[in-house]
C-alpha cells in the first residue's frame, strides 16, 4: 500500500469516529480542551492566535477566539490561496463578515489592510487542526498540504487541537513533508512533544511528556473508542 493510499484510509477511519461522537460529549470534550489550551503559557503569553475557524466535527475553536478578544490579541484567520497550497492570514475583530469558500469554510474577506504574517508579532501562536495526531506532534490532515506549508516557517509555539479518541502512539503513515506541531492539546491536559527551536517553551518537562504517553496507553489498554 502506497502512501496516498494509506493516508485515504486513515482519514475515512478517522472522520467516521469523529463523526460518531453524540453532540454533547463533543462539545464537553471541546470546552476541556479550550481551557487546557487556555492555560499553557505560550497562549496566555501570545499577542497573536493564528487559527483555524472550526468547521463541521472538528475540535471548537470559538471560545478560543473569543478568549483571545477578551486577552487583548490579535486573532488570524486563514483565507486559502487557489491553486497553491499556501494559507493567507487576515486579523479579524468579528466573525460577521466571513465569507464562504469553495471548501465550504468561513473565510475573511481578501482584504490587504487586514493582511498579516507572523513575523509582525513578538509572541504568535498556532492552533491547528488534524483528523488525528500521534506522540511525536505529527498529524493527519486533510490532504491539501496547508499547515505542512505553514508550519514549518512559524516562528511561535504550534498546538494540536484533537480529542483523545483520534490520539495514536505513532502515524502508520508519514512523508517527508509532514510537519509536526510543538504542543498537542487534549480534553485531560497538553503534552509538549516537539521542541524545534531551542528555549521556545517556559517549561518543557517530563511531566508534560508522561501525560502524553499515559494517555496513550490509557487508550491502548481500554480499546478506548468516541463513540457513546
Amino acid at each position: 500500500m502506497d502512501a496516498t493510499t494509506g493516508k485515504a484510509l486513515m482519514r475515512a477511519q478517522f472522520k467516521a469516529v469523529r463523526e460518531g461522537l453524540i453532540p454533547g460529549e463533543r462539545r464537553a470534550i471541546d470546552e476541556a480542551i479550550a481551557r487546557n489550551v487556555a492555560a499553557l503559557p505560550e497562549f496566555a503569553a501570545a499577542d497573536a492566535v493564528f487559527t483555524y475557524l472550526s468547521f463541521g466535527a472538528e475540535v471548537d475553536t470559538r471560545e478560543l477566539i473569543q478568549r483571545a478578544w477578551e486577552a487583548g490579541k490579535t486573532v488570524c484567520l486563514p483565507r486559502v490561496v487557489p491553486g497553491t497550497r499556501e494559507m493567507r492570514w487576515y486579523a479579524v475583530e468579528s466573525l460577521d463578515r466571513l465569507v464562504r469558500s469553495s471548501f465550504g469554510v468561513e473565510e475573511p474577506p481578501d482584504d490587504p489592510s487586514r493582511e498579516v504574517h507572523p513575523a509582525d508579532f513578538v509572541r504568535p501562536v498556532a492552533l491547528v487542526p488534524g483528523l488525528a495526531f500521534d506522540r511525536e506532534g505529527f498529524r493527519l490532515g486533510y490532504g491539501g498540504g496547508f499547515y505542512d506549508t505553514f508550519l514549518p516557517a512559524f516562528p511561535g509555539a504550534s498546538i494540536g487541537l484533537i480529542r483523545a479518541c483520534q490520539l495514536v502512539e505513532r502515524l502508520a503513515v508519514r512523508d517527508v513533508h509532514d510537519a509536526p506541531v510543538n504542543i498537542v492539546a487534549l480534553e485531560q491536559g497538553s503534552a509538549y512533544v516537539a521542541n524545534r527551536q531551542k528555549g521556545l517553551f517556559s517549561d518543557v518537562g517530563r511531566s508534560t511528556r508522561h501525560l502524553f504517553a499515559a494517555i496513550v496507553e490509557e487508550l491502548r489498554q481500554k480499546d478506548a473508542s468516541c463513540y457513546g
